[in-house]
């Protein structure tokens, strides 16, 4: 077998494995601080609907509430989804196309005001229909919603163009944070620099680009949570900086992930005073060409890149120094929708035979006038993964006779330099809360359907191939018509390119109990159940 290559979903979920030996249900204890380290140097904003990167959340799950979401007892499912600030669990009505929720009563949002049906409805028109000039990064996920109701302050009703099982996983993505009404209504940018939630823990000091502090919620709805009594979370791009301060004690985790020689170096310093806890990552890094940009409007300049990448020969090393594992395209390996090998070796850039590969992409650039190409990559201000697969791609590139030098940014400028286009070719790292491949991929559909697509291209063929597989119910059927979908947008079109995959590790302190590691470094954030055993 490949290297990396995953199979079957259930051998997914079985590779989410504790290297800290299961213990026996403990009695968590109440009070103390976490401290805990966010690999970023700041967040672009504080504003989860128009973010999309851990940044954001990191520092601000723990303020606020999802309508739903998924058993934070069962982190690894793709299923499991409880009410979070619902009363139950809704068995949709009108064949399939109707959802009705009922609101928790006596929510408070942390300056004392009452959660009513309105905030939360008010917070999903926001996502779904955003006003002119407001940027909601998963809008895309909503295609099937008609509109949203509140027949009186405690019921919201959504009511959906056509029944799918994509429905309730864009419900509980946890970037969809229940924001305040009367806020939005007087300024929809508000949370973008402010915070006021409902959450386990109410906002309390934010030294900018520094850290984060909060205190724990004394009227949270969730009886007898939290169990701290507050947290500290430090933003620290560097990843020596991260290790240290969990060596020294001055941090307990970082909750995104670590490189295997980091973990390594933590449990050979602390023994068992360190644990961890790994598994496949619903998180890859794409490369996106501007295809507003020449020559990268050209399928074939496109095509030659992802055509020169060793994926397969390239995993096995960049694995031991790098949070990057596992090969596949743009469907989470191992889940029901994913190419199996033979499939995924068809696709260009997949190729088994490399030298074949690249004979092929310096035909092509040959053909497009594009021999000899640079350009410049942009890259974020983050070493694990993304500096290290950027230095991968340059070399690889480099042997097909194209000169490629590196521009590294922030978070923030990273972030806008994308939305704006102002970029050749761009080191990405899509990654969602839920393994659900029929949203995940719409980060590849066109600029006017998805806000996150950065290659700012259009393609009514890509739409149409996806329309069909999201109202397709049948999973054969389904299953059939991604492997069009991705052939269409990895192949024939390049539209992106996947690189590899990434693989999750994250060490923390053995008196940190409660952390259950998921598939993505965005479920149970919100720190409600972690408590310290000192």
């Amino acid at each position: 077998m490949a290297f990396g290559f995953r199979g079957a979903a259930a051998a997914l979920i079985a590779g989410l494995a504790l290297a800290a030996p299961a213990a026996a249900e403990e009695t968590p204890k109440r009070g103390g601080t976490l401290t805990y380290m966010i690999p970023a140097d700041a967040p672009p904003s504080f504003d989860a609907h128009r973010e999309s990167t851990f940044a954001t959340v990191h520092a601000g799950a723990p303020f606020y509430s999802l309508l739903i979401r998924i058993n934070p007892e069962n982190p690894a499912s793709t299923t499991d989804f409880v009410c979070d600030l619902c009363t139950a669990m809704p068995q949709p009505t009108d064949s399939g196309k109707t959802y009705t929720f009922k609101i928790r009563p006596g929510v408070k949002f942390h300056d004392g005001s009452p959660l009513t049906a309105a905030d939360v409805a008010a917070t999903f028109g926001a996502i779904i229909f955003p006003p002119e000039g407001v940027l909601s990064a998963r809008v895309a996920n909503y295609l099937m919603v008609d509109k949203i109701e509140t027949p009186d302050p405690s019921t919201i009703v959504f009511r959906l163009k056509f029944p799918t099982a994509a429905f309730l996983p864009a419900l509980a993505n946890p970037f969809n944070w229940i924001y305040k009404k009367a806020v939005l209504d007087k300024d929809p940018h508000w949370y973008e620099k402010n915070i006021l939630g409902t959450g386990p823990f109410k906002f309390a000091h934010y030294e900018t680009g520094q850290s984060v502090t909060g205190v724990r919620n004394p009227d949270y709805y969730q009886q007898g949570l939290p169990y701290l009594d507050g947290f500290v979370a430090i933003y620290a791009d560097k990843q020596a900086t991260r290790v240290d301060a969990i060596r020294s004690d001055r941090a307990a985790i970082e909750f995104r992930g670590m490189a295997p020689s980091a973990r390594d170096e933590l449990v050979s310093a602390l023994g068992d005073k360190i644990l961890f806890q790994e598994g496949d990552w619903d998180v890859g890094s794409a490369i996106t060409p501007n295809h507003q940009k020449k020559p990268f409007d050209d399928p074939r300049v496109r095509r030659a890149l992802s055509l020169a990448i060793d994926r397969w020969g390239g995993a096995p090393a960049l694995s031991k120094i790098a949070i990057v594992h596992t090969v596949g395209g743009m469907v989470f390996p191992g889940s029901p929708l994913a190419a199996n090998k033979q499939e995924l070796e068809q696709i260009a850039g997949y190729w088994p035979d490399i030298e074949k590969s690249r004979a092929e992409a310096r035909r092509l650039l040959k053909e497009a006038g594009a021999e000899g190409l640079s350009f410049e990559l942009l890259n974020r201000n983050v070493d694990q993964p993304y500096k290290y697969v950027a230095a991968w791609l340059i070399d690889q590139w480099s042997k097909i006779g194209l000169h490629v030098t590196q521009k590294v940014l922030p978070t923030g400028p990273w972030f806008d330099a994308m939305r704006n286009g102002d970029f050749d070719v761009v080191v990405e790292a899509p990654g969602w809360g839920i393994v659900n491949p029929p949203l995940d991929v719409q980060k590849v559909l066109p600029a006017s359907v998805s806000a996150e697509n950065y290659g700012h291209y259009e393609d009514a063929a890509e739409i149409a191939l996806y329309e069909k597989m999201l109202h397709e119910t049948d999973p054969a059927k389904q299953r059939e018509l991604m492997r069009r979908f991705e052939t269409y947008v990895l192949d024939e079109q390049a539209h992106e390119i996947w690189a590899l995959w990434w693989h999750r590790i994250v060490p923390y302190r053995s008196y940190l109990k409660g952390f259950k590691i998921a598939p993505t470094h965005f479920v149970n954030q919100d720190l409600a159940r972690l408590w310290l055993d000192k």
